[in-house]
């Protein structure tokens, strides 16, 4: 696959969420201010899918013929809600006694994206989008997709897991029948399997989380075409704009990442891994020199607001230290920020990648 250089700047990717109202107002927006930065550009996940996974339990989980709804989240001022107010606050299932089938038809990421994907078509034809950028969508992994929603149904687990890894592949085989490969781009989320890498979930069945994650990347990517970007978003979680953990380093998501260009059995063609706003230490960014990676590019989720360009600047110097040459982002999509912030935080993003070009050897490619 031809992959357009960057050849002046540092490569931009935006992870998923943005709170605007619709999908041609994001791709208006991110395709005017960093559109020449970014390989692909995603709808946004607006609407229902803002809170990540919670729109799994809104609309596949919750009302599903073969669950039992057992918890939702808290209602507040005697009116229901939704969206968790924490990470205790998640929606709980259980498959129905007797359920020894449980299907999914439908996880409804697919259906999304298509219709979203006629909107960056439109737009792209009016020259709104780059000619180069692809459309971008992203896929919760097997466990971020079902393990907080059935915590109170342990048993199950095994069942639901089985079910969503076949809805994931329907849904992967949906948008590659729609979208043309060399405008597809697909992101898999991978947010719980690194939490269980790290050792955070009492609760985890047992197995190596490594090996685990290994034989779902086989499974879900060995059948996308080369010619079909692919990427892997290993995340601590965004709930309140909290970790589910805060990392101690990058060596999980690095292992994670070689774990992930080893076992996908086709090109990887990027990884993201997030960086707190206070790490700016070596020690912190001291495992990147581990990654075994050498045609994916990493992207580093160094990119804050609340610091700005002169916080960022000091990440990314420490982290050239320990790998020359990186894209950027924020550690999470921006869904959770205020819509005002938008355009304020794809600034930030069009400025920083204008002060770090990329290097020689990178721009002779």
């Amino acid at each position: 696959m031809k992959r357009e250089p960057f050849v002046t700047h540092t490569p931009v990717l935006l992870v998923g969420s943005v709170p605007l109202d619709n999908a041609e107002e994001v791709f208006r927006t991110a395709g005017e201010l960093v559109g020449d930065r970014v390989e692909a550009l995603p709808d946004g996940e607006t609407g229902d899918r803002h809170q990540w996974i919670t729109f799994l339990a809104l609309r596949t989980y919750y009302m599903h013929p073969q669950l039992d709804s057992l918890q939702r989240p808290a209602a507040v001022g005697g009116e229901e809600q939704w969206i968790p107010s924490s990470h205790g606050d998640h929606w709980q299932f259980r498959v129905k006694p007797g359920v020894t089938d449980l299907h999914f038809e439908d996880l409804r990421y697919a259906g999304a994206a298509l219709s979203s994907y006629l909107t960056f078509r439109e737009l792209k034809e009016k020259g709104v989008i780059p000619p180069h950028v692809r459309f971008q969508v992203s896929l919760p992994f097997p466990w971020s997709g079902t393990l907080l929603f059935f915590t109170q149904a342990l048993d199950d687990l095994p069942q639901v897991v089985s079910a969503y890894e076949r809805a994931l592949v329907r849904e992967i085989q949906k948008l590659m029948l729609a979208i043309p490969a060399d405008e597809l781009s697909i992101q898999f989320d991978v947010c719980l399997e690194l939490l269980a890498l790290e050792g955070v979930f009492p609760f985890v069945p047992p197995g190596d989380a490594l090996e685990r994650f290994a034989g779902w990347c086989e499974l879900l990517a060995a059948d996308i075409p080369e010619n079909v970007r692919l990427g892997y978003h290993f995340c601590y979680a965004d709930l309140g704009h909290r970790h589910i953990k805060e990392p101690e380093d990058l060596a999980p998501s690095v292992r994670m990442a070689n774990t992930a260009v080893a076992s996908s059995r086709r090109r990887v063609d990027y990884v993201h891994m997030a960086v707190p706003r206070d790490r700016h230490d070596d020690a912190y960014f001291q495992p990147l020199a581990a990654l075994n990676a050498p045609d994916t590019t990493p992207y580093l989720g160094l990119v804050h607001i609340t610091d700005g360009i002169d916080g960022t600047r000091r990440r990314m110097r420490t982290a050239r230290a320990h790998l020359p040459h990186f894209g950027i982002a924020t550690e999470c999509g921006f869904g959770r920020r205020p819509p005002q912030q938008v355009d304020e935080l794809l600034r930030l993003h069009a400025a920083l990648s204008s002060h770090q070009p990329v290097g020689q050897d990178e721009q002779s490619g």
